[in-house]
């Protein structure tokens, strides 16, 4: 039975839920997915996990904010100018997006005073943590052909196109 080591292809049958901040879970996804294991990169819990399993290997994991979307910084939260800000568009527990000088300008208005408005630059899924359970459903040896193919997905991914 093969075991799951650099370059294997990997199936796997995920339940991944949100662990939002008030302890409430969102509602799992649930998906099957084939990777190259050591080219294709998952998250690193998922990875130490999987390493050495074999075809029915089941798990339960907790993914920490870190490894989805950041933790959530205090720092990315300040007070800007009110003026420059299309007006419609700003109100309390909602995300502005607007173009400024070829840039995309996006935060969460947390609160609007007279002159200035509380923002948070923090990424809308900073701070939260996943719970994933999953099982392997195969693990074998993958072509040539497929390690290429997995090799340039990986590097699409890393510059943000894949």
């Amino acid at each position: 039975m093969e075991r799951i080591e650099k370059l294997c292809a990997v199936t796997i049958r995920l339940k991944i839920a949100a662990q939002l901040p008030a302890g409430q879970i969102q509602e799992p996804v649930r998906q099957e997915f084939e990777f190259i294991y050591g080219v294709e990169h998952q998250v690193a819990t998922l990875e130490k996990a999987l390493e050495g399993a074999t075809a029915g290997f089941q798990f339960s994991l907790v993914i920490p904010p870190g490894e989805l979307y950041g933790e959530h910084d205090t720092d990315l939260i300040r007070e800007i100018p009110k003026e420059g800000l299309l007006k419609q568009r700003v109100r309390e527990g909602e995300y502005y997006r607007q173009m400024k000088m070829g840039s995309l300008v996006e935060f969460k208005v947390l609160e609007i005073n007279d002159d200035t408005v509380l923002v948070d630059f923090n990424k809308p899924l900073a701070g939260i943590s996943a719970l994933m359970e999953g099982e392997v459903l195969v693990v074998r040896k993958p072509s040539e052909e497929e390690i290429s193919k997995a090799e340039e997905n990986q590097r699409k991914r890393e510059i943000g196109c894949g």
